[in-house]
């Protein structure tokens, strides 16, 4: 049985290659982002676009766009990398970070909380960046404050979602080739989605709030 799959920043990237992945399942993939893409535009998906998940307007939009829709899957994708160092710091891309990376995936849960059916999943796309014990060579402040915060949110979620039967998965997709890293990854999209598809396939509530490479290596806090 096909299911309802939204995703956020799905024009390029890992978001990209995850509705290739759901749509060739068989599911209706929403792929929601600000502007679409001729690669995006080639799927047989729900194309939303106008949907800046930092900003008020993209937020009401997207709930507009998704009312009366039943959600199975959310995957909260859409992220931005920035760097600061000590020696050249910049307190506002480091705020940037904060509403992209950590507030804006709070907020599209906050606002389709409802839409989420029973046994629904959602996917908090994050980074091994995030964690506090896997550092080891410091520097991009916002990147990692912003993500360690994402990982703190999503524990909570997956406790405050469980009397919804609603599970959270939290995952490092890799060092991917995209456009945030230059394309300088070890693997490719397609490769990293295939493998956030699957454990999301996988996913139950004994998993929720786990932090996992898409590997299914689970990773330190």
């Amino acid at each position: 049985m096909s299911k309802n799959i939204v995703i956020t920043g799905a024009n390029r990237g890992i978001g990209l290659a995850m509705a290739k992945k759901f749509q060739t399942q068989g599911d209706n993939v929403y792929a929601l982002c600000r502007q679409s893409s001729a690669a995006l535009n080639e799927l047989a998906v729900h194309v939303i676009v106008d949907i800046d998940v930092a900003t008020d307007a993209g937020i009401k939009n997207m709930t507009k766009s998704l009312s009366g829709i039943g959600i199975d899957v959310l995957v909260c994708n859409a992220g931005i990398l920035r760097d600061e160092s000590l020696t050249d710091m910049n307190i506002e891309t480091i705020r940037e970070q904060f509403e992209v990376n950590a507030l804006a995936p709070l907020r599209i849960v906050d606002a389709l909380q409802s839409n989420l059916n029973p046994d629904g999943k959602v996917a908090m796309i994050t980074s091994r960046m995030g964690s506090i014990s896997d550092n080891g060579s410091g520097g991009r402040y916002g990147y990692r404050m912003s993500k360690a915060a994402l990982n703190a949110a999503s524990m909570s979620l997956s406790k405050d979602l469980s009397n919804q039967d609603v599970a959270v998965g939290i995952y490092h997709p890799g060092y991917v080739q995209t456009d945030m890293v230059n394309h300088g990854g070890d693997i490719s999209a397609d490769e990293s989605a295939g493998r956030i598809v699957g454990l999301i396939n996988e996913l139950t509530m004994n998993g929720s709030g786990v932090f996992r490479h898409s590997n299914g290596e689970v990773l330190p806090w």
